[in-house]
């Protein structure tokens, strides 16, 4: 399940955004996923815009709530 893809690549490398989502697993709705993802684990949102135009979100993971 892609819930679980992303977890695991947010653990792995420390961030995603919806370009790698797309890539790797077609999941087009990444928003909805960490939407779901921080009822357990603590992820911060950077907004960037690297060409200067439209900003996207990069997810950052922090870890689990309870500090597992």
């Amino acid at each position: 399940n892609k819930t679980a893809m992303v977890l695991s690549h947010l653990k792995e490398h420390g961030s995603i955004t919806s370009l790698d989502a797309i890539d790797r697993w077609t999941a087009t709705r990444l928003s909805a996923i960490i939407f779901n993802l921080r009822k357990e684990h603590i992820i911060d949102t950077e907004m960037v815009s690297p060409y200067g135009g439209t900003r996207h979100g990069v997810y950052h993971y922090r870890g689990e709530i309870n500090g597992e």
